[in-house]
C-alpha cells in the first residue's frame, strides 16, 4: 500500500476506528513506534493510501479533521 496520509489516535480508540473502517471497506494500516511520524505517547498511526474524494470525505467525517501528510 502506498502511504498518503495518517491520523494519530490513542490506543483506546483503535478498536472502534478499525470496526468503522472495515465496515466502510476503506483500506488502512496501523503503525506504531515510527521515527518518521509525529505520534504522541500512547498513540498509534492509522495510515491511508490516496483515496477517492468521496471516500476521503467519509474518513474526514469519522476522524473529525484532515489527516497529516505521510512523510516521504
Amino acid at each position: 500500500m502506498e502511504k498518503s496520509f495518517y491520523y494519530s489516535v490513542p490506543w483506546s480508540e483503535v478498536s472502534y476506528l478499525k470496526d468503522a473502517l472495515e465496515a466502510m471497506e476503506i483500506p488502512y494500516a496501523i503503525e506504531q513506534d515510527s521515527d518518521r511520524l509525529q505520534l504522541d505517547a500512547g498513540h498509534v498511526a492509522i495510515v491511508f493510501p490516496d483515496l477517492p474524494v468521496r471516500v476521503y470525505g467519509d474518513v474526514h467525517e469519522l476522524f473529525g479533521s484532515h489527516g497529516r501528510r505521510y512523510p516521504e
